[in-house]
């Protein structure tokens, strides 16, 4: 090859695959010098010394520190065979260093790239020079892309795999949701507005909470947008899902009330000891602060740290009182004692008896054998009170059964009345041609009903 052809050659790798000028050169002076060797057929890797001179493009080789006279062109095909081999390793080498250590600086940027095949589950991607994967855990459930769609997507983490480098892209994590409000949102890419909190199931509901250093800064406005735009650019991109903007609040109780909205919250009793959050809604509410499968206040109780119980007045009002008379049962405790309780945020027996004799004995200035013997009240009314919850449900689902059953048997009885009538009016509309049918069976069906009426007739 012409000197000046790989020097051509040489920068064009370099610029197209982003790796230094220099780093190429010295791969070529290392598989030059390999070259050597297995000509000489020598291991002493300090025998041999290779220059290229970057201007002419020619190379120098030195043997025990002597130029050695025989050009390397006389080599042969066994030596050239292996010049090629490590020159193209090296290369390969370099350029994986080069994707490792430019994607390491990108981590947590949002890319776009062109959608490849699915592998395993896992989809690749093509970004700029490199490929990365999405792995199915990292995927919005039912999203599909097809070969040449364009992928938005953030940079999760990048690996070196040894003889690749790994780029795991994402779209179902949180932080994907957050670089999306800090291109959509200028006030939150220049932390006017802090995004506090953010909890996400990721193809269906997010929960954000977010507040502004700005008090002429409206944060909940700013993200929504105008009519909504914003915060419509980030659910389009989204296919849909549903995403919940909170005011983020110092209170622990105004921020789950926040959070569980649309629903109204009634009342709300925190247990600091449990980190247990207790929320009363109304009946018409209940349905609402729970959400869909539970995912309102699944989501709510991620994004606020607290663990949310929702229960409606009556159940609250029931708790309480099971817990006040269960607790003054106990010989030297007043009621006093059960009202510290209660604003303590232990409204139940089940929370006496988790928090345990330690924190009752700190709390309430009591021995240890009084604590102990209240825990065990507790224990023994919360297995009854547990045991009669679990009779209440199994007869509310029998009836909720034997309801579904009537509706059900209501519905195919429908059709037989349907079938005598047609017969009837076969028969001529007489109402005495029924009446003499004789009676079918219970399970007889509709048309063979009227087959016996037309019969008889």
């Amino acid at each position: 090859m012409n000197p000046q052809e790989m020097l051509r050659i040489l920068d064009s790798i370099a610029r197209d695959r982003n790796i230094d000028r220099s780093l190429l050169v010295r791969d070529l002076e290392t598989a030059m010098v390999s070259a050597a060797r297995k000509f000489y057929n020598t291991l002493d890797t300090e025998e041999f010394a290779c220059k290229l001179d970057p201007l002419a493009g020619t190379f120098q080789l030195f043997r025990h520190g002597e130029p050695l006279v025989m050009p390397p062109e006389t080599f042969g095909r066994i030596a050239a065979q292996t010049f090629k081999q490590v020159m193209i390793q090296k290369f390969r080498d370099d350029e994986r260093s080069s994707i490792f250590e430019d994607f390491s600086k990108r981590m947590g940027e949002i890319v776009t790239g062109v959608a490849q095949r699915y592998e395993g589950g896992a989809l690749v991607v093509q970004i700029d020079r490199a490929e990365g994967f999405m792995p199915r855990s990292e995927q919005i459930p039912g999203e599909q892309f097809t070969a040449g769609d364009r992928v938005r997507c953030l940079i999760l983490d990048v690996r070196d795999a040894g003889s690749q480098v790994k780029i795991v892209l994402s779209r179902g994590h949180p932080d994907f949701i957050k670089k999306l409000f800090e291109v959509e949102v200028p006030e939150v890419a220049e932390k006017i507005i802090e995004i506090k909190a953010m909890a996400r199931e990721a193809g269906y509901r997010t929960k954000i909470a977010v507040a502004s250093i700005d008090s002429k800064v409206d944060a909940v406005g700013a993200c929504v947008g105008v009519r909504g735009s914003r915060i419509k650019n980030i659910v389009d991109e989204l296919n849909g899902e549903k995403i919940d903007i909170v005011r983020w609040n110092e209170s622990s109780q105004i921020l789950i009330q926040n959070s569980l909205k649309p629903a109204e919250v009634q009342e709300i009793s925190l247990c600091f000891e449990l980190g247990r959050a207790t929320v009363v809604v109304r009946d018409d509410q209940l349905s609402l602060a729970i959400g869909k499968r539970g995912q309102n206040v699944r989501l709510a109780a991620r994004l606020t740290g607290w663990d949310v119980d929702i229960l409606t007045p009556e159940e609250f009002t029931k708790g309480i009182e099971t817990m006040y008379q269960t607790v003054q049962g106990v010989e030297g405790i007043s009621e006093k004692m059960a009202d510290k309780l209660a604003a303590l945020g232990m409204v139940s027996v089940f929370d006496i008896e988790e928090v345990g004799p330690d924190v009752l004995k700190e709390q309430l200035e009591i021995g240890d054998d009084l604590a102990a013997k209240i825990v065990e009240t507790c224990s023994i009314k919360a297995k009854e009170v547990a045991a009669q919850q679990q009779k209440d449900k199994e007869e509310k689902d029998r009836r909720t059964r034997e309801e579904a059953d009537a509706a059900r048997r209501a519905l195919e009885g429908a059709p037989m009345e349907a079938g005598e009538q047609a017969a009837a009016a076969i028969l001529g509309g007489s109402s005495a041609a029924p009446a003499a049918a004789a009676p079918a069976p219970p399970d007889q069906s509709s048309e063979a009903r009227a087959a016996d009426i037309l019969g008889q007739g």
